[in-house]
């Protein structure tokens, strides 16, 4: 009983912990006179990934590659189908050229190069379907072009201070907020793995199959928060933005990490899962030449949204 309790407990303080990585990060970054600009591309960005991150990292340092590789790619489904199709149900987003025509794009593209990367033996006939470390160091390198990418087309856009709400809190409580939010998103990550291992073992199913569900939707509430609210404010690009940014993240640089500290076997049984976020991000992009140009409607966000309910459904009758 108390693995389960632990287990909840542990979504509670990850988040709890990014959250206060956060304000401490920004916070600090402000009193040494960092623009908006650059707290909202990093500490912001690395806040809502940070969950994923974590558990990604305790998961492969346990050598729990199942919970590693299905959070990564259960949350950038989430991400897409429950995330985009519960913030449009609020409000149409509205999405901007630069989003559509690049960003929605580069993460397609980062979810075919990993399909590629994990199927060595579909293609060359040899070795073992695994991420490897030198897998990992290439999706990081792509990870650095995309951050640098960010950067001069952000700095290009007008009126971005003030943008980033950040309170500036002493010197010494920022680096206390810093550390604790470490701590926090640390024990978090240990609990949610180990909690998830027991649960598999309880009732008989995999790991990979409750890190694509419960693990992967619990990691992905700090970007189900954002959207949301983005949406409810219809602040809209930032909804969309939000999104498809923790997907890049997620694949280049949680799964880069990961894979750096311990390669990861893919199974074929992967590929589907794989395949889901490919047509997600597809059908994202063809959203935005269908109905209203450039915007997602509510009717497209309940088709969303009854995908991810099929998606689900399927991999509880398959597990």
């Amino acid at each position: 009983m108390l693995v389960y309790f632990l287990f909840v407990a542990g979504f509670v303080i990850l988040i709890k912990g990014a959250d206060i990585l956060v304000d401490g990060s920004s916070s600090l970054a402000r009193r040494f006179n960092i623009s908006d600009l650059v707290i909202g591309l990093t500490v912001v960005a690395f806040g809502t990934s940070a969950p994923e991150l974590f558990v990604n990292i305790i998961a492969s340092l346990n050598g729990n590659t199942g919970i590693a590789i299905g959070n990564v790619i259960g949350s950038n489904i989430a991400n897409i189908m429950l995330i985009l199709g519960a913030s449009s149900l609020l409000y149409p987003i509205r999405v901007t050229r630069g989003t559509v025509w690049k960003e929605i794009p580069f993460s397609l593209l980062s979810v075919i190069a990993l399909g590629v990367m994990v199927n060595t033996q579909l293609i060359d006939n040899k070795g073992q379907n695994a991420l490897e470390r030198s897998d990992g160091l290439l999706l990081l390198l792509f990870f650095i072009i995309f951050i640098y990418y960010t950067f001069s087309i952000a700095s290009k856009m007008d009126d971005v201070s003030g943008k980033i709400s950040v309170t500036e809190y002493p010197l010494l409580r920022s680096g206390f907020m810093i550390i604790l939010g470490f701590i926090c998103l640390t024990v978090g990550g240990k609990w949610i793995v180990d909690g998830a291992v027991h649960i598999a073992a309880g009732f008989g199913m995999s790991e990979s199959l409750i890190g694509l569900t419960i693990v992967a939707f619990g990691t992905s509430l700090p970007e189900l928060a954002t959207s949301v609210a983005a949406a409810y404010k219809k602040n809209m690009d930032i909804a969309v933005g939000n999104v498809v940014g923790s997907n890049i993240f997620n694949i280049l640089f949680v799964l880069g990490i990961s894979s750096l500290i311990k390669p990861l076997p893919f199974t074929g049984s992967s590929n589907v899962d794989i395949a889901v976020v490919i047509f997600a991000s597809l059908l994202l992009f063809f959203c935005m030449f269908t109905g209203k140009r450039h915007t997602l409607d509510r009717w497209q966000g309940a088709l969303f949204l009854f995908f991810y309910i099929i998606y689900i459904a399927f991999l509880i009758y398959a597990g």
